[in-house]
């Protein structure tokens, strides 16, 4: 049995390569940059007026100076005039400065009549309500470094440097079995024995929150012949969860099959709780590479292996750097009597008050407990061994991702 950082270490050397490919701007959205992108244009592209107003030469204005208005210049036009001594040229948020012009007088500072405005201002200093012409970016310059995790901002910036398509991270094919005879699907009422598939549905929609392509491919039943069917197209995905079926009974069937199909175990069982029977292995066919995992089938067990040991893998390979557990400090709001020899990862709420955090520890009934679970927003770290850690104690927690 080997500890979580070994084990992790383990899962992360035998990681393949990140591989990249083109999306379209709409679905690049949560993605990850697999290239620099630089800009083709200057933005603006123009010295352009910020406000609406009038184009004038700052030396001109003094208290109540009037000009005469040459021309008008709306978002979209070019102008066809050039400002001289004590003239001024309307213009329209975002349109082009003309010749000679070094600021813009708001239309609210001014007063019109005919071709003539009076400016309502003592003064106004140069490059007042400009912005020149590649103040934000200019042509060349790399705006989006590779690495960047995409959101609506950088979608906006991607189409304004003229991307349409998007050289991300590939999102690795996840496949999720889940084992056992006593399962049923989520659509059917359980007879005596039997519970509904909750893990299928559970670490499906992990991987997608990770960022994998994440599909089911359904129960495997606990008879060899059909779980080495299933497990022969999950071994088609990139990574293959299994729930189920990798502890000591007799009808855990998992290790045997995947040693069958020429999957490599790499370790069987983790020093921790919950998650103790932990399974991972490799298979290499040709140029393609599955990464295995076998994890218990309580729920809470496969939640807490699933984010200790699947998530960063799924990270890594869609090029996010960050924890996938931020690791914090948090102040017991009540004692906690810590017995056994494995490290604890328990489940419980994290709150704030006044600047100081929080942890308490929920009333978990055990690994099958998904109500007390759906209360957590936090893991508390117990290491191993037999100790009370008394309540105002400062303990680290593992936030578990919104």
């Amino acid at each position: 049995m080997i500890s979580v950082d070994q084990a992790l270490a383990e899962i992360m050397a035998r990681l393949p390569k990140r591989r990249s490919s083109l999306c379209s701007l709409e679905e690049s959205i949560t993605r990850v940059l697999a290239e620099d992108l630089p800009s083709d244009i200057d933005s603006p592209p123009y010295d352009k007026s910020l406000v609406d107003g009038y184009a004038v030469i700052a030396a001109d204005i003094t208290s109540g100076v009037t000009l005469e208005i040459l021309d008008e210049v709306i978002a979209g036009q070019t102008p066809t005039k050039s400002l001289t001594r004590n003239t001024a040229i309307q213009i329209m948020t975002g349109a082009p400065l003309p010749d000679g012009a070094n600021a813009v007088v708001m239309v609210e500072q001014t007063s019109r009549q005919g071709q003539q405005v009076t400016i309502n201002l003592e003064q106004i200093l140069p490059e007042t309500n400009v912005m020149r012409r590649a103040t934000s970016l200019s042509r060349g310059e790399t705006i989006l470094p590779a690495g960047t995790r995409i959101r609506p901002i950088e979608v906006g910036i991607m189409a304004e440097i003229g991307y349409s398509q998007i050289p991300v991270y590939q999102q690795p094919k996840l496949a999720i079995i889940s084992t056992g005879d006593e399962l049923v699907d989520v659509s059917t009422t359980p007879q005596n024995g039997q519970i509904r598939n909750s893990n299928g549905p559970l670490l499906s929609t992990l991987g997608t929150t990770y960022g994998a392509l994440a599909s089911s491919l359904g129960i495997g039943r606990d008879d060899p012949d059909e779980l080495t069917k299933l497990i022969a197209r999950g071994l088609q995905a990139d990574i293959l969860v299994l729930s189920g079926g990798v502890s000591a009974g007799v009808k855990d069937l998992v290790p045997a099959v995947l040693n069958e199909l020429g999957v490599q175990q790499v370790f069987h069982k983790v020093n921790l709780k919950p998650g103790k029977p932990l399974w991972f292995g490799v298979r290499q066919q040709e140029n393609h590479q599955t990464l295995v995992f076998g994890l218990p089938g309580n729920p809470v067990s496969s939640l807490v292996c699933f984010l200790l040991f699947v998530a960063p893998v799924i990270s890594q390979l869609v090029g996010v750097e960050s924890e996938n557990l931020r690791t914090s400090s948090a102040v017991l709001t009540a004692d906690y009597q810590q017995r056994g020899d494995r490290p604890t990862y328990f489940p419980a709420r994290l709150t704030q008050d006044n600047g100081t955090r929080y942890v308490t520890a929920l009333a978990w009934k055990g690994s099958a407990d998904q109500r007390t679970l759906s209360e957590a927003n936090a893991l508390a770290f117990f290491p191993a061994g037999n100790q009370l850690y008394p309540k105002g104690q400062t303990i680290t927690v593992f936030e578990i991702p919104s």
